[in-house]
């Protein structure tokens, strides 16, 4: 694909994601017009009755020929649990939506093993007998040292022959002689199956950057130091998607040309083309979607405008703290408030039961559909789960005004810049001299 030639650029990859302290993981980015989606994988249950645990119960029986047919990695030594690194052939047919490449390894017949070292659960796996019942929970952000396949293909070779030695990082076979009672009629059936439960492995929504406006950047922030091969996606209400790490420098050169060239179009099929060919301009929309077009005659002057507005949007929100908004969901009447100091706040109009409550840094990503519906999508602080909250409302582009003024109130918070040039405002307002910010508001 031209990327140079494109209007618009749909892609799919896989890249490393550094969130945080985190080891980088393994995601999936999918690249629409006007979104980016990060994606995680996860399991799922897709039939029987609802399931709502994270972790799951799997039998396995020792087969005559090539044991539990299993291979491990990882371990207490590097901070995770042991995970499943390989199935072979054989045993993936009997646990197809029973048991995952990525499953983590939490009891072994009722033994907690979650801090065990990998030498440790190899040995309680060992002596675990012709039959070993597995507590397991999918680790979703297995760190990339670990190597684990992101399919289920990636087989072991079943073998009648036991390792002596084990190593965190590489595949410990699980295809181990049991003692001397260990003989060829122990049956080739894996398991007893438990009744109307089945899992899937796929890919889950863990952050959703919307494009339009929104910036990214190969640098470390307030340096000229260059990222290799990765970059960072930050939307214009603040929601970063972590720092994305390439597989080579040429893949990391098609992402940033397919994100900007979305960018770009979204841009300039949001804003209408220049009225003229002044330099110095910029544009104020209304609460009700009217655009004021105005222009300065020098670059100082608009970056002396941009810092005023900026003062202002502070000042205001710090005076009100809060606003309420009446909006529709499933057919009944709510309401959100935007508060300063506690987030959003969803309750319902009549008996002002609060719904859901988050705060300003659970928001992970927005998008509306330019007439009256806006999509929230929360991450849960312990499940880490993004959550998605629908709402419509009368006035579209007041709630959308109202959010990114509070946002950059928040924002504005922790720039010790904007505290600094506040503090100085402050003062010079209390002697009498006048402040173009506070005439501003």
């Amino acid at each position: 694909m031209d990327f140079r030639t494109a209007c618009e650029e749909t892609k799919t990859g896989i890249c490393l994601l550094q969130d945080g302290n985190q080891e980088p993981f393994k995601v999936r980015l999918h690249l629409a017009r006007d979104i980016l989606m990060i994606q995680e994988q996860d399991v799922t249950c897709v039939s029987g009755e609802p399931f709502y645990s994270g972790e799951r119960t799997v039998t396995i029986r020792r087969q005559a020929v090539g044991g539990f047919g299993l291979s491990i990695k990882g371990g207490a030594e590097h901070n995770i649990p042991v995970v499943v690194s390989k199935i072979s052939k054989e045993q993936r047919a009997e646990l197809s939506g029973l048991l995952f490449i990525g499953d983590a390894i939490l009891q072994i017949n009722g033994i907690n093993v979650r801090k065990c070292r990998h030498e440790e659960v190899v040995q309680v796996l060992r002596n675990a007998g012709e039959e070993v019942t597995l507590t397991v929970s999918f680790l979703k952000r297995a760190p990339a040292f670990l190597k684990l396949s992101l399919n289920e293909d990636c087989a072991c070779a079943p073998s009648d022959q036991s390792s002596g030695t084990s190593s965190p990082l590489c595949d410990s076979g699980l295809h181990l002689n049991y003692h001397p009672n260990n003989t060829d009629t122990l049956s080739c059936s894996s398991w007893p199956a438990s009744p109307g439960l089945r899992w899937e492995k796929r890919w889950c929504d863990l952050r959703l950057i919307p494009l339009l406006h929104s910036r990214f950047s190969q640098y470390l922030p307030g340096t000229d130091l260059s990222r290799q091969n990765a970059f960072q996606v930050t939307a214009v209400d603040g929601v970063c998607s972590g720092v994305i790490q390439c597989l080579s420098a040429e893949d990391c050169g098609e992402w940033l040309q397919a994100i900007a060239t979305n960018i770009s179009s979204l841009t300039k099929h949001n804003d209408s083309d220049l009225l003229d060919r002044r330099r110095h301009c910029f544009t104020v929309q209304s609460e009700s979607g009217e655009d004021l077009y105005f222009s300065v005659e020098l670059d100082s002057d608009l970056a002396q405008w941009e810092r005023a507005f900026q003062t202002a949007t502070f000042l205001e929100v710090e005076r009100i703290q809060c606003k309420t908004y009446a909006c529709v969901l499933e057919g009944h009447l709510m309401g959100l408030t935007i508060d300063f100091s506690t987030g959003f706040i969803c309750f319902d109009a009549a008996t002002k039961a609060v719904l859901w409550r988050y705060k300003f840094s659970q928001l992970k990503g927005s998008s509306d559909d330019g007439k009256s519906k806006i999509k929230f999508l929360f991450q849960n602080p312990d499940t880490k789960q993004i959550e998605a909250k629908e709402l419509e409302f009368s006035n579209l582009f007041a709630v959308l005004h109202c959010i990114h003024s509070f946002f950059a109130a928040k924002v504005a918070c922790l720039d010790p810049l904007f505290l600094g040039s506040q503090a100085a405002a402050s003062a010079a307002s209390s002697s009498g001299v006048p402040s173009k910010a506070k005439y501003m508001t």
